[in-house]
């Protein structure tokens, strides 16, 4: 498959961005068709015993589901959803917003926008403070 070695590139700046403290949002969007799961948000999630894990919220038409992955887990999981059924990924930090997308021909990009967002997520923060992400 032609992205897929572009959405690694694209996965490892979304935990570059949790270990320099600027993730601020994960989204999956644009989907190929009218699909019952219309986005997938990913956060970050604090455990009791220090470490973190993702939460992947998936949105349907008439549901929300939550669901909990390790970054190793959480790479097959988005990898598994590239045109089944999003086109298109949006990494947001406090420096920069990147976008993965997948084009008809199956290659893959990644193009680089100025940030959205200036703080990054208050779970980020809380990270930082707790000393779980040491910068």
């Amino acid at each position: 498959m032609l992205y897929q070695n572009v959405f690694i590139e694209f996965y490892e700046q979304v935990i570059s961005s949790i270990n320099d403290g600027t993730f601020a949002k994960l989204t999956l969007a644009k989907t190929i068709g009218d699909t019952e799961l219309k986005n997938i948000y990913v956060r970050l999630h604090i455990l009791e015993n220090g470490g973190y894990n993702f939460a992947l919220t998936s949105r349907y038409k008439t549901e929300e589901v939550e669901n909990f992955y390790s970054s190793d887990e959480l790479f097959n999981v988005l990898s598994s959803y590239i045109k089944n059924p999003f086109l298109t990924f949006l990494l947001f930090t406090t420096e920069r917003d990147l976008t993965f997308k997948v084009n008809k021909k199956n290659a893959g990009s990644i193009i680089q926008q100025e940030p959205t967002f200036k703080n990054a997520s208050p779970v980020m923060l809380e990270m930082i403070q707790k000393g779980i992400i040491k910068l």
